[in-house]
């Protein structure tokens, strides 16, 4: 079964999505992937989710206990932050991420590259199966779908442009603004691109990792070093940070005792700048807690298309999925057939051409009935039909099957527990 255990904007507050997204994908993975068959984890600023393929949904409980842990949440802090989806629900619930339907500003368009990167880490980590590589290709294709078929992308907007447009209205000039932007993360371009828009010139990045010098030749702007921050800082009229930094970078210290207004906004989670920075006279903090709450209403009509358009996806790839889980038993009855087949071909070679159209048309009706059954749920009946009709042991082939689905991981995988946790 494919299973999705979600914490998110909508399941837990900020504090806990900042502790929970600190470890990242590289080390909760690991921490799932011994207990089931295979699993990809998305973690960007808004969400953690790990997409497991697994047999049983007893297999919740061991995921979230792993990103628990990973995180150093106590199983209290825990509770009640995170959602479990199964099999339909855990595909529907995927492609909606992958369009921006969950995010924090609807439709905003970071997360369709997020998706696609989970997986592509999770290949590399070779963690992925057929059926998680299918479910996450779907969801590109519907997110690609929808964002030419409906308008949401222009409905929603994206945090660095809501933010922006947060700070709008207590702005005389863009183009009179210095801006010290921190960080060279996942927002940091398209923060540069949306300040442009509004006339901004004077732009200078700094990063701890020491990056800043190649991303500002790439983007043409200054960069500054690590003995100068506090200084470019003092003389700018806004800063914006987007690290990765699991401690915050921006601290009261650094902005205290200014002689003009200082605007603060901090796209990163976890969390670049110390709460305490907005408790600064003359500072206003604008983060992503702030902006969740101020983000606008979308567009029903885009939003109700792409939703529709995300059901109908999900419920199709579910019926090829079901649809392809009664293959091997399918394959072991025709190779059934074809070696008696063969065998009464040997005996009577002048026979030939009548005995496999014969067979051709005698396999049909069980194949198609077989596939019927399997979209409906039913393929544990197609295998005890063809056991009980023909002697067939379909068992290895499926099997085989789910082994080879899984490169790299043995057929069955053991569910060590990892520790307590509180269900949801």
């Amino acid at each position: 079964m494919l299973l999705c255990v979600t914490a998110s904007h909508k399941t837990a507050p900020f504090d806990v999505l900042e502790q929970l997204s600190t470890p990242g994908a590289g080390r909760i993975a690991p921490l799932i992937a011994p207990a089931v068959d295979g699993v990809v984890v998305l973690s960007t600023c808004n969400r953690v989710e790990a997409y497991v393929e697994t047999d049983t949904d007893e297999t919740a409980l061991v995921i979230a206990d792993a990103m628990r842990s990973a995180s150093g949440l106590s199983a209290e802090e825990f509770a009640g932050a995170y959602a479990v989806k199964t099999d339909a629900k855990a595909a529907e619930h995927l492609f909606a991420v992958a369009a921006g339907l969950e995010s924090v500003v609807i439709g905003e368009g970071e997360i369709g590259g997020q998706v696609r990167r989970a997986l592509t880490d999770a290949r590399h980590q070779g963690t992925t199966t057929g059926d998680l590589e299918r479910m996450f290709q779907r969801a590109t294709e519907t997110q690609k779908a929808i964002k030419n078929a409906t308008a949401l992308g222009r409905a929603g907007r994206s945090l660095v442009r809501l933010a922006l447009e947060l700070t709008d209205s207590r702005l005389a000039d863009w183009t009179t603004q210095k801006v010290l932007l921190i960080g060279t993360g996942m927002y940091a371009a398209a923060t540069i691109a949306a300040l442009r828009d509004r006339g901004v010139t004077d732009i200078t990045v700094y990063s701890g990792s020491g990056r800043g010098r190649i991303f500002g030749e790439k983007h043409g702007i200054a960069h500054v070093a690590r003995t100068d921050v506090i200084d470019t800082a003092d003389r700018s009229d806004i800063v914006i940070t987007c690290t990765t930094s699991d401690e915050p970078v921006v601290k009261p210290a650094m902005v205290a005792g200014r002689e003009k207004p200082l605007f603060v906004i901090d796209l990163g989670m976890p969390r670049n700048v110390d709460p305490a920075v907005g408790d600064v006279p003359g500072v206003t903090l604008l983060d992503l807690e702030t902006i969740r709450v101020h983000a606008p209403l979308e567009e029903l009509q885009a939003t109700d298309a792409a939703r529709a358009m995300v059901k109908d996806a999900a419920a199709r790839f579910v019926d090829v999925r079901r649809s392809r889980s009664a293959q091997p038993a399918i394959v072991a009855l025709r190779q059934h057939v074809f070696g008696l087949l063969e065998a009464e071909i040997a005996r009577r070679p002048e026979s030939e051409a009548a005995l496999r159209h014969l067979v051709g048309t005698l396999l049909h009706t069980p194949t198609v009935r077989a596939a019927d059954y399997a979209m409906q749920g039913r393929a544990d009946e197609v295998f005890a039909a063809i056991e009980t009709l023909f002697g067939v042991d379909v068992r290895p082939a499926v099997d085989a099957a789910g082994a080879a689905a899984r490169p790299g991981l043995p057929a069955t995988a053991a569910c060590p527990v990892v520790g307590d946790v509180t269900p949801v």
